[in-house]
């Protein structure tokens, strides 16, 4: 089974730290959040990613080779027209009646997998939001899906898309994807995969739904701490630091050093960081960081980065220093 993972995005709403790490790099309870996502996928029997990479793709490609052994092919999108598009780029790496399974490179979820891919349907992930405007939805009926909408202005359904999709046969949907590009028939001035998928239906493929309850975005530096609560919260350290107070949940890195200091909950440390006189809880402390003197809540500290101070709330990038009097 192959998977395509899209993740060329730049990550705006995540800057200062897209400015120096792809946002699927970013560590979340752990790990960064590619990393989640490839472990659910080999754990389903998937055997081959196909990773479409733009921003800072270069590091996206040296970690999933540094630590995976599956089949990995990168594919550049050097121009920014579109989901569709950038599915549409991977067509010549997935044999037309073979399945294929997408997933969006910000998508960290709790679903069985096994079963989804043994559906003998093509079927879309789907969860129940508040206000669907911002996702594509499904409108269902008599156990399939019958329309598809991007982003609609007046919502026709709740079922919002959370980027999870099985088919059946990956040539039927890179079809109705040429169909779109030749006729220029974009939507919101892209090429979306939500069209693609409408028009399969129309031509008579059958799609059914798959609940998605553990859907976990990581798009916001808010979102990103909500999502490394939720995914620390069976998750805590047995080891000892002398003159520390541990409150799991936690993650901290085997190799971090810990003085004097109370470290959680919800609070995932990265490795070689040094964290000594602070209080640090709900915030993810980046690889090679220091920590000296400070009380940090709801923060999220980058890659190779010194706070010393009393106590605020931080949201800093890599490579920064920082002195709070």
């Amino acid at each position: 089974m192959k998977a395509i993972i899209p993740v060329a995005g730049v990550g705006t709403r995540l800057r200062p730290h897209t400015f120096s790490h792809p946002k699927v790099l970013l560590n979340v309870a752990g790990k960064p959040i590619i990393g989640h996502i490839m472990d659910k996928l080999i754990e389903a029997g998937v055997d081959e990613a196909i990773v479409i990479v733009g921003y800072l793709g270069n590091m996206v490609e040296e970690w999933l080779r540094k630590h995976y052994s599956i089949k990995l092919t990168f594919v550049d999108q050097p121009e920014r027209l579109g989901l569709g598009h950038a599915i549409w780029m991977c067509k010549s790496y997935v044999p037309e009646n073979e399945p294929l399974f997408i997933i969006l490179g910000d998508t960290i979820f709790d679903v069985d997998l096994d079963a989804v891919l043994k559906s003998p349907f093509s079927s879309l992930g789907v969860k129940e939001v508040a206000d669907p405007r911002r996702f594509g939805v499904a409108v269902t009926g008599g156990g399939k899906i019958l329309k598809l909408v991007e982003k609609p202005d007046t919502p026709v359904s709740n079922l919002a898309i959370v980027g999870l999709y099985f088919l059946k046969q990956a040539g039927q949907l890179f079809s109705c994807i040429d169909y779109l590009i030749e006729n220029r028939i974009l939507t919101k001035g892209e090429y979306q995969l939500t069209d693609a998928l409408q028009l399969m239906i129309e031509n008579g493929e059958k799609f059914t739904t798959f609940p998605v309850q553990g859907w976990y975005d990581c798009g916001k530096p808010e979102t990103l701490l909500s999502t490394n609560e939720i995914l620390l919260k069976d998750h805590k350290t047995e080891k000892e630091y002398h003159g520390c107070i541990i409150n799991n949940p936690v993650f901290i890195a085997e190799n971090a050093i810990l003085e004097n200091t109370i470290v959680g909950p919800n609070t995932t440390i990265g490795e070689n960081s040094v964290i000594s006189n602070s209080i640090v809880r709900d915030s993810i402390i980046g690889n090679d960081a220091r920590v000296t003197h400070i009380m940090l809540e709801h923060s999220i500290v980058g890659n190779n980065t010194t706070i010393t101070g009393n106590p605020h709330e931080i949201n800093i990038g890599d490579f920064s220093e920082i002195r709070v009097g």
